[in-house]
Order: C-alpha cells, then sequence, then structure tokens
C-alpha cells in the first residue's frame, strides 16, 4: 500500500490484535480530525474520480465516494486493515456545490449562498476487508450564510484563501463570521470527518477506540 504519511501524534504501534487503521485521505482537516482519537493510523490517497454522475443527488455522490475511497485504499493494502474513507459534498438548492479552486469561484459561491440554508453532505465509509465488513454513515449539516456583502466575501477570502474546501466556507476558524446558524448533531461533521459516525463504524467493525487505547498503553 502506497502509504503517504503516519499521524506523529501517535507513535505507539498497533498491537498485532489490532488492525492497521488507514485514513483514505490526504486531507489535511480529516488528518486533524481523526488525530483526535489518539490512535497510530497512516494515510492514502484514494485513486477515485470525483465527477457526479447524471442526476446524482448531492448526499448520494458524497455516500457513493466515502465508499469508493475506502474500498480502493482498502484494495491497495493486505493483512489486517481498517480503512476509513469519507467525502463531503455542498448543497444548494439540490444542486451540488464542490471545491471552487480560485477566488473568482468561490467569490461566486458565497454570493449565492448569502442569506441561504446550505445542506453540507459528509458521508464516511469504514472497511475491513479481513472480515468482510463495510459500514457508511451521512451526517447532514444544516448551516445558515448571513447576509454578506461582497466586501465582507472578499475581505474573507483573502484572508482565509478557503479553495480547498466544499462551499468556500471554513467554519472551524475564520469561516464562521459568515454564519448566523448551525444545525448539527455531530460538530465535526462540517469540518470533513464527523467523529461520532466514525466511532460507531469502528466499534461496528470490531475496533471499539477506547479498548485499542487501552491496549496501546
Amino acid at each position: 500500500m502506497p502509504l503517504r504519511t503516519q499521524n506523529a501524534s501517535s507513535p505507539a504501534q498497533t498491537s498485532a490484535l489490532w488492525p492497521r487503521l488507514v485514513l483514505g485521505s490526504t486531507s489535511p482537516y480529516r488528518k486533524e480530525l481523526l488525530s483526535r482519537i489518539g490512535l497510530p493510523f497512516e494515510t492514502c490517497a484514494p485513486r477515485v474520480e470525483e465527477t457526479a454522475q447524471p442526476g446524482e443527488l448531492p448526499r448520494d455522490l458524497a455516500w457513493r465516494l466515502a465508499q469508493a475511497k475506502a474500498q480502493d485504499v482498502a484494495a491497495q493494502g493486505s493483512g489486517d486493515v481498517l480503512v476509513i474513507g469519507s467525502d463531503q459534498v455542498a448543497e444548494l438548492h439540490g444542486q451540488a456545490l464542490g471545491k471552487p479552486g480560485t477566488h473568482e469561484r468561490a467569490t461566486a459561491q458565497l454570493q449565492a449562498m448569502r442569506g441561504e440554508r446550505v445542506l453540507f453532505h459528509t458521508a464516511v465509509c469504514v472497511v475491513r476487508p479481513q472480515t468482510g465488513y463495510m459500514g457508511t454513515r451521512l451526517s447532514t449539516v444544516t448551516v445558515v450564510f448571513r447576509q454578506l456583502s461582497d466586501e465582507d466575501i472578499d475581505t474573507y477570502l483573502h484572508a482565509e484563501q478557503p479553495y480547498d474546501c466544499a462551499g468556500s466556507a471554513k467554519a472551524e476558524s475564520l469561516g464562521i463570521v459568515l454564519l448566523d446558524a448551525i444545525e448539527s448533531d455531530d460538530p465535526t461533521a462540517l469540518i470533513g470527518l464527523p467523529l461520532i459516525a466514525t466511532s460507531q463504524l469502528l466499534r461496528e467493525a470490531g475496533a471499539d477506540p477506547l479498548s485499542w487505547r487501552t491496549a496501546l498503553r
């Protein structure tokens, strides 16, 4: 498996009784979120085309891509591996909003979202090939944007440059000032990896995070 990075915050090695934990993503946001659980993990870039299929709903796109990423990374490995794949798609009026990539596209996204309720669908999939386990969850966050002026948008974008974020808003930092409300049952979902759902899936896969941490002591 072409592993890219090892989690530097958890130097302890995984016991032979536990699988190798692999995050199927090179996103620094997902890496930071998963590190909060305190388990040693590695990252691997999935080889998945992220283009939506004709007529595909935003939530279905997030679900499909999370599964595809986890399955692709799992297929690159051997032995007992536990792979986490995730994807986030923003939705405005039924249309998917991707990563803007440029200042101009980010400006257009935020102009379209001002005063609107935007849905952020974040799917997570956990795959453990050795046991045949695969589970997927979807966490949807509703974000209410303020009536932003063009000057607000331009100031924010120059300060934050969130061009790699779906919907152009990094709520974990300066993007919070763009919002009137966040409605969610998982505060980590909006950042890119719903840790409540991820923990549920890890337990289902036979890798309870608390028991795993105890074994690493």
